[in-house]
């Protein structure tokens, strides 16, 4: 449950349990819910304990559609409690992309640690793969969202 990460502070803010596996995702910039210092630090545990969402979809980067899941980008957000309007996202080869934050809210868009029931490896686009809807949503069809799917997700600042 989103609310097992959450432990009441000082001043009616919150603070995120620290992670105790390795890290996979580092969020910072414009957040009110952190773990260490000013950013939210996450493992794989605390990810997996997000409600979690399955997308079968078409991307051109495999063969035939694959089933994705992971928490809904959204939901990750609004446990950091996000207050920015765009994500920069960032990934282990450097390559970043910038993501309104109205996609994610109008879009199932996750942040997928698996496709077809097994983990996301570094090897196979993972740890983490920011992955839209293409499917439901043939108006996301087009390279603008494509270039926004980034794989092997380092870490999102929230601006």
């Amino acid at each position: 449950m989103v609310f097992s990460l959450l432990v009441l502070g000082t001043g009616g803010s919150h603070a995120l349990e620290p992670p105790e596996g390795p890290v996979v995702l580092v969020v910072r910039g414009d957040i009110t819910h952190t773990n260490v210092g000013d950013e939210a630090h996450f493992d794989r545990t605390m990810l997996e304990s997000l409600p979690q969402r399955e997308i079968s979809t078409d991307l051109p980067w495999y063969d035939g559609p694959s089933y994705f899941s992971g928490p809904l980008t959204r939901e990750l957000l609004e446990l950091i409690g996000a207050q920015g309007g765009e994500l920069y996202v960032e990934a282990l080869n450097d390559y970043a992309a910038q993501i309104p934050l109205a996609d994610v809210m109008d879009y199932d868009v996750i942040l997928a640690m698996s496709r077809n029931g097994h983990t996301l490896r570094i090897r196979d686009n993972g740890p983490l793969f920011i992955v839209y809807p293409f499917d439901d949503h043939p108006e996301l069809c087009t390279d603008i969202y494509l270039t926004r799917s980034v794989w092997q997700v380092a870490s999102i600042e929230v601006r």
